[in-house]
């Protein structure tokens, strides 16, 4: 029998268990195994937020009254955290600085998830038939396979994302394989 298919609300709800089971395993490893993890984390942050901004967002923005309201204040959250896991990615994993900034990231992250769940996917709900809660998931599977995997603040809109997602995507996915051949990352 067919699995039955993800709507788009189940799908990030599942991304975002796996986002706080991952900001936990940052902060409860040490060495080589917290960086991994925290490779891990900058990964699905990057690609899961990248989908939101392209699929979901404009989805609230013209289907949800009051839409632009809920997007914005949610844009707001991410870039915070892109330029948070900008500096983050810079820093030695084990020094004090980079636990105390990487603990104030998972705080915003976790807040971020909670204000996502309550305000757009309940509205999600609210306007969308299961057709098109099938098709949304698509759509951001889709923009997830080609998404950065690497946080680039500033690109949190439509048509930013749209015009810098290719080229960042083509880097930061060399620079991935290239950590990999390495046994960086």
């Amino acid at each position: 029998m067919a699995e039955k298919q993800k709507n788009v609300v189940e799908l990030l709800e599942q991304q975002h268990q796996q986002i706080r089971r991952l900001l936990d395993d940052v902060v409860n490893s040490k060495g080589e195994e917290r960086k991994a993890a925290f490779h891990r984390v900058v990964r699905l942050l990057a690609v899961h937020e990248t989908a939101e901004e392209e699929v979901v967002h404009p989805y609230i923005r013209d289907h949800v009254e009051g839409g632009e309201k809920v997007v914005d204040d949610r844009l707001k959250e991410e870039k915070s955290a892109k330029e948070t896991l900008s500096r983050l990615e810079d820093m030695d994993t084990e020094s004090q600085e980079f636990v105390d900034l990487f603990k104030q990231l998972q705080q915003a992250v976790l807040e971020h998830a909670k204000a996502e769940e309550k305000n757009e996917f309940t509205h999600l709900r609210a306007v969308s038939d299961q057709r098109a809660m099938r098709g949304l998931a698509i759509a951001v599977e889709a923009a997830e396979a080609v998404a950065p995997t690497h946080p680039h603040p500033g690109t949190e809109t439509g048509l930013k994302s749209a015009v810098a997602t290719p080229f960042a995507s083509v880097v930061d996915r060399t620079k991935d394989a290239i950590r990999a051949a390495m046994g960086k990352g």
